[in-house]
């Protein structure tokens, strides 16, 4: 029984000890205060789950697109009248000036178109002559009226057919007033109607080419454009003038500026994408069209970038 009492007796002037019952829950408090001050931060407003460990902050979307050529800067060279190839020094990706000389075609109808012009330009002035004299014959009472008729139809018939033939000799880029002092050309010259660089190249010396065969296209690379494809759920966020940065894959970092400039009406029903297009404000001759690109959300773009990456590499 000695043995006994002595533990209990200790237990219990432990626990009837007020000081040290107070000290034990003081420290207890005070490792219970320290990690929760050390760990949470008046800053951090994002919530963790304690689970799963996701955050309720959203991942930034994404958009896909590429670099292309404004419709404006783009021109597909199509023959108005074939013929074969007579001279041709153009090679993909020469550069060449507006009015130049792209390729020189011969047919014989455009021999036979020049010489319709002349034709009915000199016979013009003959019946218009002629018509003017049977109008004054006919005052004087001294032509019939029927010749005066007869007259007045020959010049207007004459002078349809000399405007068509300038309509002809135009659409196929000839001056029909040249033809006076110069002749009949044996040769049809195919000019450039803008500046760029030539590309999808389809003739060669000797080939016949006919009317509204394609000979070549020609790209104009000063006003690139981005084409970016967004989604619906991102529609809200765009807004017309949104700065963009982005970069150049090969460039380094590099940083372009542009902005957006159009925002698509019309949902594509397979993906429920919709297109966007930016324009650049810089240009460099690195510039490619088909380059593919992604940039961020519409939320971010006036502070993130688009970068650009060559599909081909």
């Amino acid at each position: 029984m000695k043995k006994l009492i002595f533990p209990i007796v200790v237990l219990l002037l432990a626990s009837c000890n007020p000081s040290d019952k107070q000290n034990t829950q003081q420290a207890s408090d005070t490792q219970l205060e320290k990690p929760m001050t050390d760990t949470v931060s008046p800053a951090d407003t994002s919530q963790v789950d304690g689970i799963t460990g996701a955050t309720n902050v959203a991942n930034a979307s994404t958009f896909n697109g590429t670099l292309v050529i404004p419709p404006q800067h783009f021109a597909a060279i199509t023959l108005p009248m074939g013929g074969i190839v007579k001279n041709l020094s153009l090679l993909p990706g020469t550069y060449v000036k507006k009015g130049s000389i792209l390729a020189t075609l011969e047919n014989p109808e455009f021999i036979t178109l020049q010489q319709e012009y002349l034709d009915s330009r000199a016979q013009l002035e003959y019946l218009e002559a002629e018509y003017h004299r049977q109008q004054t014959l006919s005052q004087e009472e001294a032509a019939s009226l029927k010749k005066l008729q007869q007259s007045k139809a020959d010049y207007l018939s004459m002078k349809s057919r000399m405007q068509a033939a300038i309509a002809r000799l135009h659409l196929l880029g000839i001056q029909p007033e040249k033809l006076i002092g110069n002749g009949i050309s044996p040769s049809l010259e195919i000019k450039a109607p803008i500046s760029g660089y030539i590309s999808n190249l389809q003739a060669n010396l000797g080939k016949y080419l006919d009317s509204g065969e394609p000979l070549c296209d020609i790209i104009d690379k000063s006003q690139m454009m981005v084409r970016l494809v967004a989604y619906e759920k991102d529609l809200e966020s765009l807004k017309v003038g949104c700065p963009l940065l982005f970069q150049i894959n090969g460039l380094g970092n590099k940083t372009f500026h542009g902005k957006l400039i159009s925002i698509g009406q019309e949902v594509d029903d397979a993906n429920r994408s919709i297109e966007l297009y930016a324009e650049m404000t810089e240009n460099s001759p690195l510039f490619r069209p088909g380059y593919s690109c992604f940039c961020k959300d519409g939320k971010e773009m006036n502070q993130e970038y688009v970068s650009l990456r060559n599909s081909s590499r």
